[in-house]
């Protein structure tokens, strides 16, 4: 539907949102001039009369074309077009001081996205040449869905507990992680190859558990687990897929345990590794990771996205703070470039891991398509 735009010449930038909003949902901004961040304290719509919301931005933050979507908390519940489809972003110069916008309906379902973008899957190897120290798993490939149709290399990102990233019977929930890459390739943001490792069922604690004596679980396997992954595997991938190999090009991550394992992983190779994904990390289980890493011969120098709930425990939010200076002061010329995401209702759960991803994914490797405020 159309947008109708009226002259305004002062500093500052007001959408107008004319909308029914039953549910009584938080209705948020969400695009270039925010990283793409779906519900953000500061672009949530005020309402200022029955079925009429406004938000009101510094004009010197925007970029000179907005481009924007309305979302009622998360990507869920985004809005449609009155036929019920996704709508293409909305676009309107910075010039133009205001606008007034009108959304008939919203997302309602889940895990509605465009299925002609849905990643292929290639299962890589059931029984993957592992050495004895690493458990055999399951390793998938999350390709682009044109990949077969290009002759492009694409960036790669490892992540672990595969078993909760695209499964949809999943015992704990899981990201959803292909379809929400169906739904990135929409911005323009999905053109990466997403490499989910499994983790090891019963072995899994132990094997992301640092190998280090100071540890809750005593000495973990973790260091044969990231040299597989580093030395084994990742040359592997290099060599079947078309893949952008060196470090900025390359990331790893995870969640909880595989939050931990994945710093570790960077921490230990960032000659490999130059993006980490770091949700919700385990560092309870190795209160002195930050220190112990510091005794790194090279620094880690890439970008790091750090994202926990305050819900999920008192010392959730304060470790990632003491990990993120700790990785700055160990910085020798070139700092880490750090983006922190703090949910003050997030959860310790793989729901809100995948509403964050997206986020994540665009900060780490999509960076320069985005407008920092």
């Amino acid at each position: 539907m159309a947008s109708s735009v009226s002259a305004n010449n002062g500093t500052t930038f007001t959408l107008n949102l004319l909308t029914s909003n039953e549910e009584e949902q938080a209705i948020y901004v969400v695009g270039n001039f925010n990283r793409w961040r779906v519900a953000d304290d500061h672009c949530r719509m005020e309402q200022v009369a029955a079925g009429h919301f406004r938000l009101t931005l510094p004009l010197d933050s925007l970029p000179e074309i907005l481009e924007y979507k309305y979302a009622r908390g998360s990507w869920d519940h985004v809005e449609l077009d009155e036929h019920g489809n996704d709508r293409p972003n909305r676009q309107v110069l910075r010039s133009r001081h205001e606008v007034t916008d009108e959304v008939v309906r919203w997302k309602k379902d889940r895990f509605s996205y465009p299925g002609d973008l849905l990643p292929k899957i290639e299962i890589i190897e059931q029984d993957f040449d592992m050495p004895a120290s690493v458990q055999t798993r399951r390793i998938a490939a999350l390709l682009p869905h044109n990949y077969y149709e290009t002759n492009r290399r694409y960036p790669v990102l490892y992540l672990q507990d595969g078993q909760n990233l695209f499964d949809d019977y999943a015992p704990y929930g899981n990201w959803a992680v292909d379809k929400r890459l169906a739904q990135l390739q929409q911005e323009g943001r999905g053109d990466v190859i997403i490499i989910a490792i499994d983790h090891a069922m019963d072995k899994r604690i132990v094997e992301f558990t640092p190998s280090t004596t100071s540890t809750q679980f005593g000495k973990g396997q973790g260091r044969s687990y990231v040299k597989f992954l580093a030395e084994r595997l990742k040359p592997y991938i290099d060599q079947r897929f078309r893949t952008l190999a060196d470090c900025h090009n390359t990331g790893i991550g995870g969640s909880s345990m595989g939050g931990l394992i994945s710093i570790y992983a960077g921490m230990m190779y960032p000659e490999v590794y130059g993006r980490l994904m770091v949700f919700s990390p385990s560092l309870w289980v190795t209160p002195n990771i930050p220190f112990q890493l510091l005794n790194m011969k090279q620094p880690f120098s890439g970008r790091v996205y750090l994202y926990g709930g305050k819900k999920e425990s008192s010392t959730m939010i304060p470790n990632l703070q003491r990990l993120k200076k700790a990785l700055e002061n160990h910085a020798s010329s070139k700092k880490p470039a750090f983006y922190l995401a703090i949910d003050p209702d997030g959860e310790h759960n793989e729901a809100r891991w995948g509403e964050e991803f997206p986020a994540a994914l665009s900060w780490l490797f999509f960076h320069d398509q985005l407008t920092t405020t």
